[in-house]
């Protein structure tokens, strides 16, 4: 993945390659043994991820931070490819929300229970 230039390149790059780990060798692939284990083991990867980036976030060193920030975007990429969520749909709906209040547009959802 060297040479990428932007986030969008990279994203979608990552998110191939998380497509192709389905297939792989459990034994030989992270991603594969994560898929493997099942939608449980991956929601609890992206929780200690978003846990972990909330540490970060209190401490003054902004690399760890930043490091934290890249697991929780490759775990929350891992989920988004076992349920076939190509990331341009995220892309689009923040394209939708741009430009909105933030209050306005959380008013406009669908409320659900």
């Amino acid at each position: 993945m060297s040479g990428l230039t932007t986030p969008g390149d990279t994203i979608g790059e990552l998110y191939r390659v998380l497509q192709d780990r389905r297939t792989a060798d459990p034994g030989a692939s992270y991603v594969a043994s994560l898929y493997r284990k099942g939608p449980d083991a991956i929601l609890k990867k992206v929780g200690e991820e978003a846990a972990e980036t909330l540490i970060a976030a209190k401490n003054p060193d902004d690399e760890a931070l930043v490091r934290e920030l890249a697991d929780l975007w490759f775990h929350t990429l891992v989920l988004m490819a076992s349920r076939d969520i190509e990331p341009q749909r995220v892309t689009g709906e923040l394209a939708r929300r741009f430009g909105t209040s933030g209050h306005a547009e959380k008013a406009a959802r669908p409320q659900t229970s």
